[in-house]
Parts: structure tokens; C-alpha cells; sequence
């Protein structure tokens, strides 16, 4: 499907995405996808029914911009870290020069007085380009599997 430097630059993608939402580096995540880009967060069964609701839907990086100004400038609530683990991504298919990948992730949330606790699991379905900058997201569906989310989603998954 891809060669292997193809497949090391995915799982690069992959992890350094994770990192920079892992340190809070909010300003880098638009830069993540092209634009125009579609990111959303939904739930697994709305996703197996072809529901189109979701909890976050964005579908530029002017939008996900909008989002990291929210985040970091207007929102208030009770802070806290987030951790991802990512499994290693999986080339479903290569098409027209996209490359439909996904992953499995889990995110743990930590607040600054209490344990670590799991807040969001489950896969990524990604559409990946390659860009003069590199590679980068068309599209990040981020398919959670629990219909019980926290009260709030503040950060990106």
C-alpha cells in the first residue's frame, strides 16, 4: 500500500500530533491539517449509523483557530492535563493520492488535585495528504466509543 518511509512519516504525524496537544501547544494543532480540513468528534454509534450529528464538527482551519483562540483566551474551566496513547496507524487504502488511515487512542485527563482518570477512547479514520510542508490531515474523525462523555470536551482529542 505505502512504502515504508510513507509509513514512518504516518506514525510521525501520529505522534507528533499527540505530543503537541499532550504539552499544550495549542497553536500548532490547525497547522496539523490543510484547510479546507473536516475534524470531528462523535460518538461510535451515531458514527456505525450514519448519523451525522457530533459533538465538535469543524471544517476549516480558520474553524480550528477559532477553537485554540477559545481554549486559550475565552473558556474558563477547571484545568487540567491530557495524555494520549496511539496505537500504531493502519493503511486501510490509498486513493488519489490519500492515503485513509486509522489508529486507536486513548486519552487519560489528569486535574492538578486529583488521579488520572480515562476521559476519551477510541479511533481515529483519518485522510492524510502529502503537502509541500508534509503530511497532513484532510480529515480526522475522532470516533469515540462511549455514549457517556464528560460534561465538557475543552481540548482537542
Amino acid at each position: 500500500m505505502v512504502d515504508m518511509q510513507t509509513w514512518l512519516s504516518i506514525q510521525q504525524l501520529y505522534a507528533d500530533y499527540a505530543l503537541a496537544l499532550d504539552s499544550g501547544q495549542w497553536d500548532r494543532w490547525p497547522g496539523f491539517f490543510t484547510d479546507p480540513c473536516v475534524y470531528r468528534l462523535q460518538p461510535r454509534e451515531n458514527f456505525e449509523r450514519g448519523f451525522p450529528l457530533a459533538t465538535l464538527s469543524f471544517t476549516s482551519q480558520g474553524m480550528l483557530k477559532d477553537r485554540v483562540y477559545g481554549i486559550s483566551q475565552t473558556l474558563y474551566h477547571d484545568p487540567y492535563y491530557q495524555r494520549h496513547v496511539v496505537g500504531a496507524a493502519v493503511v486501510r487504502k490509498v486513493e488519489d493520492g490519500r492515503i485513509h488511515s486509522e489508529a486507536n487512542y486513548a486519552v487519560f485527563r489528569t486535574k492538578f488535585d486529583k488521579e488520572s482518570t480515562v476521559f476519551n477512547v477510541g479511533r481515529y479514520i483519518d485522510t492524510i495528504v502529502a503537502t509541500p510542508e508534509g503530511l497532513k490531515f484532510a480529515e480526522r474523525l475522532c470516533v469515540y466509543d462511549s455514549e457517556m462523555i464528560p460534561n465538557s470536551i475543552i481540548y482537542p482529542i
